[in-house]
């Protein structure tokens, strides 16, 4: 049966063809080793091909270019042929180019292909053409293109598109002033938006490594902006040392005045924060069952895993108060130096400094606002100068016509790229002072938290549970006191105080105040 199965198989088995039959493939033995043994395995090769042989030819090997190999080719061309190259580079890889090697670096600051590009941007630019023309006239006239130092034209180019900068962000800081400030936000904007403005984190370990993230989102309200720092790796917050902020402006434009990404750009140190090994983590705010918030004074919020000492998200919050020249006008180093204030006496007015504040107060947290509202008209009197302060109070606790409600529960909504939540009792809060000519006297953007509240002797205490809201920095303080409405389920803040230093509103208005003694 075996046998007569296996008979009846083959006969529905196709046979193999002549051309498959025979699979010849050289033995190592066969392989030739000269010129003429090569030139006989062709010939046979190809006669076993005629035959229907199915013969496997010797692989040729390609030359493997490798990086190095490509750089010393690259290395070994004339520098006539790399400059030829390089004249059709703009000026961000120029820039690039020179970082590669020292040949490269002396070859990118060749003066010809430099002023070929001074004299394409001076006729492009109007505002290079007006304000440059005689002296570029006389540059042409007293120094030749291939002028004997190296760079020359460079160094030119990049003067004059710092010289441009300075310019533009002067024409800004002064349209953004021109405006009121009901209209602060859009104006703010449109500055932003010109000028190219960006905010970085530079995170410093011990270990010297620097690591640079760029704002990842921002969002502008009545009297601040918000930033936000989103990232999937962070640096170890143990070994942190230093972390600094900084605004960042582009140089370099395009030939339709865009900024142009990865150019040249100039660095303004706005703050810098002193970790010591990641332990200095600032004024804890709150925090739920994913993370917990610290406050790094000023601007900064510090979001935490609370599994881990780990960074899960950085928040920035800035008032618009000379943010521009804080973000424009400082040094890589060093942060942009206020000019100090020059007061006006006033011999007319015994209670010069003491009334006409204005105060606007906002509280906020993301794309919500809780409150926001303008007190005009606060004043102090001397009997209220106590404990170093003047007392100045913007909603009394009797003054139930003044008491505001807060809308819907407050909380702190924060995000990553991955998670999101809130923190309860905790939100943003945005405070303006101005004083009696409606100047800037103390500003403020910060997070703040609700605790709860001591008990007193007060009609609000059968009504709902009491919360107390503090903030305090060198220049005041600023007390609220809130109650809990069960049946509204919201907040009223039926007290708000602040408190000005009296050193800083002696030395602003040039007065002499002391503490009020009976």
């Amino acid at each position: 049966m075996a046998s007569g199965r296996g008979w009846v198989r083959q006969q529905h088995v196709k046979q193999p063809g002549p051309a498959a039959q025979t699979l010849t493939l050289p033995s190592a033995s066969q392989t030739p080793t000269s010129k003429a043994q090569h030139r006989c395995a062709k010939i046979s090769n190809a006669a076993s091909e005629k035959k229907g042989q199915l013969v496997r030819r010797p692989i040729k090997k390609k030359p493997v270019f490798t990086r190095t190999s490509q750089a010393r080719y690259i290395e070994s061309l004339p520098c006539e042929i790399l400059l030829k190259i390089l004249s059709y580079l703009d000026p961000i890889s120029l820039m690039s180019v020179s970082r590669v090697s020292k040949r490269f670096c002396e070859l990118s600051k060749d003066n010809v292909i430099w002023y070929r590009i001074y004299i394409s941007s001076w006729k492009v630019n109007q505002r290079w053409k007006y304000d440059s023309e005689h002296l570029l006239q006389k540059k042409l006239r007293d120094t030749a293109i291939s002028d004997p130092e190296l760079g020359y034209w460079k160094k030119i180019f990049v003067r004059e598109l710092m010289m441009t900068r300075e310019k533009n962000v002067t024409q800004i800081m002064k349209s953004v002033k021109r405006y009121s400030s009901g209209d602060a936000s859009v104006n703010m904007q449109k500055a932003v938006k010109n000028s190219g403005l960006t905010w970085a984190l530079t995170f410093l370990d011990v270990y010297g490594k620097e690591t640079v993230l760029e704002h990842t989102d921002v969002s502008f309200r009545d009297s601040s902006l918000t930033l936000t720092w989103n990232s999937y790796i962070w640096p170890e917050l143990q070994s942190l040392r230093k972390i600094q902020l900084h605004g960042i402006t582009p140089v370099l434009t395009d030939k339709c005045y865009k900024t142009i990404k990865n150019g040249l750009q100039r660095l303004s140190l706005i703050a810098e924060y002193d970790l010591k090994k990641g332990r200095n983590l600032g004024k804890y705010i709150g925090q739920d069952m994913h993370v917990k918030l610290f406050h790094l004074h000023p601007y900064l919020i510090l979001g935490l895993w609370r599994n881990g000492p780990e960074i899960a998200f950085v928040m920035g919050t800035i008032h618009y108060h000379q943010l521009l020249e804080k973000s424009f006008l400082g040094s890589a180093e060093s942060p942009y130096t206020l000019s100090p204030h020059v007061p006006i006496l006033d011999d007319v007015d015994p209670e010069y400094g003491l009334h006409g504040y204005q105060l606007h107060i906002d509280l906020y947290s993301g794309p919500r606002t809780y409150l926001c509202k303008t007190f005009r008209g606060l004043f102090c009197r001397k009997d209220y100068i106590k404990n170093g302060y003047l007392r100045i109070t913007a909603i009394g606790l009797l003054k139930n016509r003044m008491h505001a409600p807060l809308a819907g529960t407050v909380s702190f909504l924060w995000k990553t790229l991955t998670f999101s939540g809130s923190i309860q009792n905790c939100f943003l809060m945005d405070v303006t002072v101005l004083d009696e000519s409606e100047k800037p006297y103390w500003c403020l953007s910060a997070p703040v938290q609700l605790c709860e509240g001591k008990s007193s002797e007060t009609l609000y205490d059968l009504m709902g549970q009491s919360f107390d809201l503090n903030y305090r920095d060198d220049i005041g303080r600023v007390h609220a006191e809130l109650i809990w409405m069960k049946e509204t389920e919201e907040h009223y803040v039926i007290n708000l105080v602040l408190y000005l230093n009296t050193e800083k509103v002696n030395s602003y208005f040039g007065t002499n105040y002391t503490d009020y003694s009976c």
